[in-house]
Order: C-alpha cells, then structure tokens, then sequence
C-alpha cells in the first residue's frame, strides 16, 4: 500500500477526525459525528483508498514501485 495523503493533508484529516470523534462522544454533533473515523485512520495510515481511482496523491516526493 503506497502513501498517497501528504502531510498537510493528513494533519488535516487527524484533527478534523479527532473533531468530529470528541463532538459525537459529548453529544454535541449526535451520532453521525463517528464518521470522524474514516478521516483519523486516513490521516495516521497515509493511504486514502478514495485517491486511487483518481490517480490523485498529496505527497510530495513520489514513491519507486
């Protein structure tokens, strides 16, 4: 599996996940705020399998096969 969140964009998806987590846990955003999921394990395993189809990668130096 190749990296393809680069680091801007993957401190994006941790905090906006770690967001969305705290505010369904204090019931703030309701139930539909653990979708926060999916952006924190985007952001902390580097890979958005949503990317590949695309063609798209936010990292910055590329990766040998």
């Amino acid at each position: 599996m190749k990296s393809n969140v680069g680091t801007i964009d993957r401190t994006l998806r941790i905090l906006l996940g770690l967001a969305l987590i705290a505010g369904a846990a204090t019931g703030v955003l309701g139930a539909w705020g653990w979708v926060g999921v999916v952006p924190l394990a985007t952001g902390i395993f580097r890979f958005c399998p949503a990317y590949l189809p695309f063609g798209l990668s936010t990292c910055r130096v590329k990766q040998a096969d």
